[in-house]
């Protein structure tokens, strides 16, 4: 993705209090861009905010105490993959975030069910305690090799890791990262990228890691190692217009909305919702109605998270 100047990402300013008011416009009256659905690739669940740990800059603000999203059952996961079924919808995989997924007691019930019916699975879990007390489950789990853990490391460095994430979480993790490399199933990290540090000093970092602990992860693979960008909706950053795609060489197409939901259930619904993206689950504009079909809709870049992790930044939570 190439980056003009005029667009970089402005991480010294708070944001413009008129920025992000109109879903069809910006705040120089420019047509703001949006993302139409080119088919449903990936389907996100949240799985409940509930974690074992209160990172410093959640975006989803999990915690051990956060319950602003339910856990969502086995059998509320069995009707949207229904839908897929009776819809023939083009979706090959089905992701899990959280909170912390292993906190909910039916994720092992839920994995089993997506896996028998032939979708690539893909969890997103922080790989200590809530995560190894499934261990016998994770290995019976079948079609197994469709199974793939993306475990959260901040950083290549202890100290930056526990910065975020809390005191004793770095050799948690790290254990929990050999137990999963050791029974063979396909592992992958996220990492972030951190201000003042390119990327390739971050791949490095993590090769040495890597190494260091002979664990078989390419750091060179995005797909391998993911570096997320920072996300902080309070600094300042450019909306997206439709003149953008141009500017920036970036298609709608590869946008995380255009091939992707999530499923969510807030605590007081009596059923789930599809939010536009796994980033914005709170924000009732990016609420896309209670079906697959419903949630079809085009989606408007009215959010900072739009332009600075999806536009700018050019990231996906996919594999």
């Amino acid at each position: 993705m190439t980056t003009i100047s005029p667009f970089t990402i402005a991480e010294t300013r708070p944001l413009a209090h008129d920025k992000f008011q109109n879903p069809l416009v910006t705040a120089k009256g420019e047509p703001r861009a949006s993302v139409a659905m080119t088919g449903l690739e990936t389907l996100w669940f949240n799985t409940g905010t509930l974690c074992n740990l209160a990172c410093k800059s959640c975006y989803i603000e999990s915690s051990p105490t956060n319950d602003a999203l339910v856990y969502i059952s086995v059998d509320e996961v069995r009707s949207y993959l229904d839908e897929i079924a009776n819809n023939g919808l083009p979706t090959r995989e089905i992701a899990f975030t959280g909170g912390e997924p292993f906190m909910n007691s039916d994720m092992i019930a839920i994995l089993t069910l997506c896996l028998e019916r032939g979708f690539e699975v893909l969890v997103l879990s922080n790989a200590m305690r809530p995560m190894r007390r499934f261990e016998k489950q994770l290995l019976a789990l079948p079609n197994r090799d469709r199974l793939t853990i993306r475990v959260s490391l901040d950083h290549f460095t202890q100290h930056v890791h526990e910065a975020e994430r809390g005191p004793n979480s770095w050799n948690k993790a790290m254990d929990g990262l050999i137990w999963l490399a050791s029974n063979n199933i396909r592992t992958t990290i996220a990492g972030r990228h951190l201000d003042g540090e390119s990327e390739a000093v971050g791949r490095t970092g993590y090769a040495t890691l890597f190494a260091a602990h002979n664990l078989s992860i390419d750091a060179k693979d995005p797909m391998a190692l993911v570096l997320f960008p920072e996300m902080d909706e309070k600094a300042d950053v450019a909306e997206i217009t439709t003149a953008c795609w141009d500017i920036l060489d970036v298609a709608p197409t590869s946008i995380m909305c255009a091939s992707s939901r999530m499923v969510v259930k807030r605590k007081g619904d009596t059923s789930p919702r599809v939010a536009a993206c796994t980033l914005l689950p709170y924000d009732p504009q990016f609420d896309m109605g209670e079906t697959l079909a419903e949630a079809s809709q085009t989606v408007k870049l009215n959010h900072p998270h739009c332009a600075r992790f999806c536009v700018l930044g050019g990231a996906s939570c996919s594999t």
